[in-house]
């Protein structure tokens, strides 16, 4: 199952019970469905949690039942809900503030959705209607699809007056309402009934966080494990330049010492080789011994290549 299907079924486990509520759901799920006009209501879904939420909530709502609805137990594929009956139309467009007698152009009636809980109900039948969110494993995306324009463009005021700025695009025939923000898409599902969805966008995104930081560490540990092997065959080869001119054994006892261990010790990091001194010194102190011992070894090659 995907994303979007499970955090619909999670939201179709909330109970319908204030009527303004189940109104608000309806109005929502009218809005965003495959047809709203004035003679005819069709609600087509695959979801079979969202196919027995349907009748429940327009009964609340409309205290009327379905022209057509698929049988209890369907099979696969699509599903679909239809209303033709004039009366039922008109009462629907009745109780939603429309005219009956006008052309019907769908519209959000701002009264329905005053009160928080309503608002909340109506956003939630949108997305049940025409709503979808991207699994957060692969990216952020959350968008309502409806094919009425007036209705996208006051949704798009609605998000924004309850905290959630929306990006709008035109797609073919249809008006899209999206989401990018992993926090956006978070709030608006836990303001709409479906926290344990937004619980798993942000775990998804903390492990997107944490894989990334790991990444980030061990390409520095990398690098930098790269640079001490690289200063490493540095100091060893000075130091056999060193020797092979005979100077080694001029130098003082520090410096000997230093050029013994780092020929035996080619693979140990500056720290670890500090420790193999008896007794140990400091890191900084052995920096400064092997950086003398590179700059003789170039200095004794520079003045060869003079002489010579």
């Amino acid at each position: 199952m995907s994303f979007s299907f499970d955090t619909k079924n999670e939201l179709c486990r909330l109970p319908v019970q204030k009527r303004c509520c189940a109104q608000a759901e309806a109005y929502g799920i009218l809005l965003y469905c495959h047809t709203f006009n004035a003679s005819e209501v069709r609600i087509i879904t695959e979801n079979r949690s969202f196919a027995a939420r349907l009748p429940q909530v327009f009964q609340r709502a409309f205290d009327l039942r379905f022209d057509r609805q698929p049988d209890r137990d369907p099979g696969e594929g699509k599903l679909v809900f239809q209303l033709t009956e004039q009366e039922k139309m008109d009462r629907i467009i009745n109780l939603l503030g429309y005219e009956p007698r006008q052309h019907l152009v769908p519209h959000i009636n701002f009264a329905m959705v005053e009160e928080d809980c309503c608002r909340a109900s109506f956003l939630r039948g949108c997305f049940f209607a025409g709503g979808s969110v991207t699994d957060p494993a692969k990216h952020y995306h959350l968008e309502l699809t409806s094919s009425h324009l007036q209705a996208s463009r006051e949704l798009e005021v609605l998000l924004r007056e309850s905290g959630y700025p929306p990006k709008c695009v035109a797609r073919n025939s249809s008006y899209v309402t999206y989401f990018k923000q992993s926090d956006q898409i978070e709030d608006f599902l836990t303001l709409i009934g479906a926290p344990v969805a937004a619980m798993r966008i942000m775990s998804a995104k903390l492990e997107k966080e944490l894989r990334n930081s790991v990444n980030r560490r061990l390409n520095c540990d990398s690098a930098n494990l790269d640079k001490a092997v690289e200063a490493a065959q540095s100091q060893a080869e000075a130091i056999r330049r060193l020797e092979a001119l005979g100077q080694l054994e001029g130098l003082p006892k520090k410096l000997r010492e230093t050029a013994a261990l780092r020929l035996e010790y080619p693979e140990l990091s500056l720290s670890e080789l500090a420790e193999e001194f008896d007794p140990p010194v400091t890191k900084s102190c052995l920096n400064h011994r092997l950086r003398k011992l590179v700059e003789l070894a170039e200095r004794s090659t520079k003045e060869g290549e003079t002489h010579v």
